[in-house]
């Protein structure tokens, strides 16, 4: 299955909103944002990410890798999850909330795929090993300067998994590639 196209610059000020608007919600009131969208291409089913740093540290990061919500309830959810629920880091506080930059990973579709395969920088990965699962976005290669082993292992060790549950014939490996913009790039290509 082909990627979707190119999500527009409107789309992405729109999903970024969203996201902010989400943030204020799960933050401020305890609820997750109730809005309607019409534009037919953020109600498309598809995967994401969203990572919610404060300065260089990041504050929270989840996501799903499955398409199973449109886009911007997806926003939405992962947003809402990434601010409170993130076993990693405590929840976002409300002194916070302005200083929280957003950026969103939409993940095109999974391919089933080879270690060879993975070029890092350009893909993400998605390793499974019976209930266990670890996935490693692409941009995280590139920010780390990571080979393609590095990812593979840290993607595994993400997951809970030995760091070479890659290499076994039982694990199911699948590559996907992520359209990536924050509200900083978003802003910038607006001017503001």
């Amino acid at each position: 299955m082909p990627p979707p196209p190119p999500l527009t610059h409107p789309h992405k000020a729109r999903l970024i909103q969203i996201a902010r608007e989400a943030l204020q919600s799960r933050v401020r009131r305890g609820t997750v944002l109730q809005v309607t969208e019409p534009d037919a291409r953020l109600n498309e089913l598809r995967a994401v990410f969203a990572t919610l740093t404060v300065g260089d540290r990041v504050r929270g990061c989840m996501g799903t890798p499955h398409a199973d919500l449109p886009l911007y309830r997806a926003v939405i959810e992962t947003v809402s999850s990434a601010a409170t629920d993130d076993p990693v880091e405590a929840p976002i506080r409300l002194d916070e909330i302005a200083k929280v930059s957003i950026e969103l990973s939409v993940l095109g579709p999974l391919v089933p795929s080879s270690p060879e395969a993975l070029e890092p920088g350009r893909h993400g990965v998605l390793i499974q090993l019976g209930r266990s699962v670890g996935i490693l976005l692409p941009q995280v290669a590139t920010a780390l300067q990571w080979t393609r082993q590095q990812m593979l292992e840290e993607a595994c060790a993400r997951g809970g998994l030995p760091r070479d549950a890659w290499a076994s014939d039982a694990a199911h490996l699948s590559l996907f590639q992520a359209e990536v913009f924050s509200d900083y790039q978003v802003r910038l290509s607006e001017g503001t």
